[in-house]
């Protein structure tokens, strides 16, 4: 019995879970707390809807989420995506919702609200995205799942896209993730394992514009409910164990529609001097740890200095050698750590290379 309050008991659940609705719909509210992690509510709804613009307004305790004080605490939650639910199946959704303060401003947690506006201020460049997030797979202990309970596995090199008992651990959780991915419509582009083991990544993309941040939110939600049902933690950590062990990163692809035009080499270069010129700034929302990762071993660049190159996995960016030879593509910005908003990633690199929104300030300056 102690078992199924971690591991989903799914004999019995399945039962249940095969009983008729009525035509009603439960629609799964999802939203990011203030301490960047997800949380969701349960809400039924009497009829099918398309568009998250039909879907009602709803509300929570933010003083429970880190997003408001106890004598004001009603936080209210926006609608902005739906997902068919991989969990209920349709007719059933999960919705990815903004967060709100009761006098009509974003909550202080809500970056999407100003990535979304950079992003249409900036839509004519045509941005795509594709971000790379690497986690690594705990037990109830805390201790990466499949190792040594007193002790550490043999040294990294088997098990970066490893294959076979010793060398991959939890693949099961790896491939329910992928499947609920594709089921409910996130743009999943792959999976592997990683470096150090019970370490994992997949990639979610390409995206244009905001749709990126919203792919990649549930991408997460997804994560730890599939891992919920196996009784297994997901820690997005950069440096999950300290030592001589890879950490997790976010790598973050860019292009815009002039890079990948002949040429398009010319503006990729152009990004660099402007990265390279706000450095602290993305530095100080790619995430929180970041310096124990990035410390210019286990392919990372450093944390103080900006560098690209061609090829260099040991540079803040990387230029694809196959973009460099056809003088166009895109480029990786190495930097961001796994637990970082992508709403903020690709909010600022926006910022960064193109400019902010004209003759107007965002919300949060």
């Amino acid at each position: 019995m102690a078992d199924s309050t971690t591991v989903s008991n799914y004999p019995n659940l399945d039962k249940y879970m095969k009983l008729p609705q009525k035509g009603k719909i439960m629609a799964e509210y999802v939203w990011i707390d203030g301490t960047n992690g997800v949380r969701s509510k349960s809400k039924t709804l009497f009829k099918p809807v398309s568009s998250p613009d039909e879907l009602p307004e709803w509300n929570f305790d933010g003083s429970s989420t880190g997003q408001a004080p106890g004598d004001n605490s009603d936080v209210y939650i926006r609608p902005v995506a739906i997902f068919p639910d991989p969990f209920r199946l349709e007719p059933n959704i999960i919705v990815m919702c903004e967060t709100w303060d009761p006098d009509g401003s974003p909550n202080k947690f809500n970056y999407r609200h100003d990535a979304a506006r950079l992003m249409e201020a900036n839509k004519h460049h045509e941005l795509w995205f594709g971000l790379e997030q690497e986690y690594t797979l705990l037990g109830i202990d805390d201790r990466p799942y499949g190792w040594p309970k007193n002790g550490f596995p043999g040294a990294q090199g088997p098990y970066y896209c490893g294959v076979g008992a010793g060398r991959v651990f939890c693949r099961d959780i790896v491939e329910a993730h992928y499947k609920a991915c594709m089921y409910a419509g996130v743009n999943i582009a792959g999976t592997n394992a990683e470096v150090m083991p019970a370490q994992w990544e997949y990639q979610v993309g390409p995206c244009e514009g905001i749709q990126l941040g919203d792919h990649l939110w549930m991408s997460r939600f997804l994560l730890a409910r599939v891992a919920e049902e196996f009784g297994a933690k997901v820690s997005f950590a950069p440096k999950p164990i300290p030592g001589d062990w890879n950490g997790a990163g976010l790598h973050t692809n860019v292009s815009s529609a002039e890079m990948r035009q002949d040429g398009g080499m010319k503006h990729i270069e152009a990004a660099m001097k402007k990265l390279e010129g706000r450095h602290v700034d993305h530095i100080a929302v790619y995430g929180e740890g970041n310096a124990d990762r990035l410390t210019g071993k286990h392919e990372t660049g450093s944390m103080d200095k900006f560098t690209w190159g061609v090829a260099d996995r040991g540079a803040s960016v990387r230029i694809p050698r196959q973009c460099a030879r056809e003088g166009k593509g895109y480029f990786e910005d190495r930097r961001p750590a796994s637990n970082a908003d992508p709403y903020q990633i690709t909010g600022i690199i926006v910022e960064t290379i193109y400019g902010g929104v004209p003759d107007e300030k965002t919300d949060k300056e």
